[in-house]
């Protein structure tokens, strides 16, 4: 295959406008799936956590034949907090598909992918999609998109892109707005060949040289059971062949150290063709390759012919900005639920994540049971806590903490930008509340449908704890997108949760009675038969300071009792905390306790005599 027959293209979008869709359609449309197959919907979305949060965390790669040419394709996250997904994808590909959405049109997200992909010279398309949603503002989209294009300072060749109107879930694409305006018939009966044939003329085919000595910048890694490890990555120069010798340059903290060198064999040679990986004897330039059989091999690392010892520059990727210390699970109730509860796992499991999830940064403590984990988010840690409990791990994570840096001899600290799209009668509060986060109203922009967008730059820190309280003051009308600005001089101290917490002072089973009689005193997290251990938190309490109750309280019997009448008494149900939520109600005294089937808040010290 020459590679005049091979384009590359990333999909670049915000989270929610319909990236995993439109591959579904290409992907049915290029005759991957019999027209009477039933297809999962958003089949890239493989892993359980994307498909029931509705995102996307992983990038994927799929490859589609069209007309002889082999399109690889690279859906690529939507939120911020896996934004280092993103920054080696873009590695791989010469174009970008940049999908937005016609009623939304481009989001703090759409930016910050855009403008990697920008940098980095990438051709981009323009799709415009879910043209068919009744509040559709196509043409203002359109020219929203291109003021962004101008500010992100695109050159003269990027801004000629060309425009497409889809509408990805009927599988429609057409140049001309005209054509849905209309009931034109073609558009009826239309597909995505317009799109098709869009991506052929304009992404150019990747410049390489298949003879010149072979390398390959691992850009990602994949992993199955049968032949373990895979590198992932478009082969730059050359070919490579089952079991060729292999260089492997590792990437370096520095610039100025030398890259460590492990001379290898090449197990089998895979290349994508639809959603599977299909063996080949050999693969080339400009393709994008897996090579299983090569051990201990990491993201940013060069596979290079071993005469020919020169590393591809890596990715940058930016720094965490948010940690948390990672600890086995010591409370009451530990070893019951998991299958893993030694540090020795622990820190296993946290090496070998940091491993694939370049953005995620793990380092030992003093103490050998404690770990400290950065990430870029909440929302990025949330997803590695969540994959290690399904797997059957038992640990305890603290409050989320903002990573300070000294500029010019300041204490800076992370700063984002914050944009919500609010109903009117709702955007009085949110500002109150973000204000007195430090956060600063950059933009307030009336928009039709009674909604309203406001733009802040709030302190991270500000963040922590906030996705819940936006969903409560907007009655869960408001959306609410976050992405990492830079770092600013610290903006002075602010409290976050002003409520105490309702506290068990001793072990045994929650019942009615006590909870019933405690109501008054704030919010539950727990139902009555729920066990219970000194020091766990059970609710919220409705003032400040903590109260520590005794929820395992029985009533007393006595002879004289209406029959039936503790029938008809009730309490207010409880209010079950996702684990979002539960990490961002903890205080610095208090710890989340994970386990496969329970997540539950606990004081750092349990005893009440010791906490005092």
């Amino acid at each position: 295959m020459t590679t005049q027959k091979i384009r590359n293209i990333a999909l670049i979008a915000h989270v929610d406008h319909g990236k995993t869709t439109l591959v579904d359609s290409l992907l049915k449309q290029s005759g991957v799936f019999h027209e009477k197959e039933q297809v999962k919907e958003r089949v890239m979305d493989s892993n359980d956590q994307e498909r029931e949060r509705g995102i996307t965390i992983l990038s994927k790669n799929t490859a589609i034949k069209y007309n002889d040419t082999k399109i690889n394709i690279v859906d690529t996250p939507g939120h911020a907090d896996f934004g280092g997904e993103v920054e080696r994808i873009i590695n791989m590909v010469e174009g970008g598909l940049l999908l937005v959405d016609a009623v939304e049109g481009p989001m703090p997200q759409t930016k910050f992918v855009l403008e990697k992909a920008l940098s980095m010279g990438l051709v981009p398309i323009v799709v415009i999609n879910k043209i068919d949603r009744p509040q559709a503002r196509p043409q203002e989209v359109a020219d929203e998109i291109l003021d962004l294009f101008f500010d992100l300072e695109a050159n003269e060749d990027q801004l000629e892109f060309p425009i497409l109107y889809t509408d990805a879930l009927k599988g429609i694409a057409s140049h001309q707005l005209e054509d849905f305006q209309s009931d034109n018939q073609s558009i009826e009966n239309g597909s995505l060949k317009p799109l098709f044939d869009t991506i052929l003329e304009v992404i150019p085919s990747p410049k390489v040289d298949p003879n010149a000595p072979f390398q390959m910048l691992v850009s990602s890694t994949d992993y199955d059971s049968y032949l373990g490890k895979y590198a992932v990555g478009k082969i730059m120069q050359g070919t490579i062949s089952k079991h060729d010798q292999v260089l492997i340059l590792e990437k370096q903290e520095t610039e100025d150290q030398e890259p460590k060198k492990d001379k290898q064999t090449a197990g089998q040679i895979f290349t994508y063709q639809n959603l599977e990986k299909i063996e080949v004897p050999k693969a080339e330039a400009g393709d994008i390759a897996a090579i299983s059989g090569l051990n201990d091999i990491n993201i940013g690392a060069t596979i290079t012919d071993p005469n020919y010892p020169e590393p591809l520059p890596s990715p940058t990727i930016e720094a965490p900005t948010i940690s948390m210390t990672f600890s086995i699970n010591n409370s009451p109730f530990a070893g019951q639920e998991g299958k893993y509860l030694t540090s020795r796992k622990l820190k296993e499991r946290l090496f070998t994540e940091q491993e694939s999830n370049i953005s995620l940064k793990v380092e030992e403590t003093d103490n050998p049971e404690l770990f400290q984990v950065s990430g870029r988010g909440e929302l990025h840690l949330s997803t590695v806590i969540e994959k290690l409990r399904r797997e059957g791990y038992e640990f305890q994570v603290s409050k989320p903490q903002v990573i300070y840096k000294e500029i010019d001899g300041k204490k800076c600290e992370p700063i984002e930008e914050v944009v919500v799209t609010l109903p009117d009668e709702y955007s009085g509060t949110v500002i109150e509340e973000i204000n007195q986060r430090k956060g600063e109203l950059l933009e307030y922009k009336n928009l039709s449908s009674g909604n309203t967008r406001l733009k802040f730059k709030v302190p991270s820190r500000g963040l922590i704890g906030f996705r819940s309280e936006f969903l409560t003051l907007t009655r869960g009308t408001g959306l609410f997108y976050h992405n990492f600005l830079n770092y600013e001089p610290y903006k002075g101290d602010f409290s976050t949760r002003v409520n105490g917490a309702l506290v068990a002072h001793q072990a045994g089973e929650a019942t009615f009675y006590s909870i019933q009689a405690m109501e008054d005193r704030g919010e539950f997290f727990i139902s009555p038969g729920v066990k219970v251990y000194e020091g766990m938190i059970v609710g919220q309490r409705n003032r400040e300071g903590d109260l520590d109750i005794n929820v395992c309280k029985q009533k007393q019997l006595t002879n004289v009792r209406a029959a039936g009448s503790d029938n008809t008494e009730k309490i207010a149900p409880p209010k079950l905390l996702s684990l979002e939520e539960a990490l961002e109600f903890i205080n610095q005294d208090e710890l989340v306790e994970i386990t496969p089937n329970n997540i539950r808040l606990r004081k750092k010290t349990l005893k009440k005599q010791f906490r005092k």
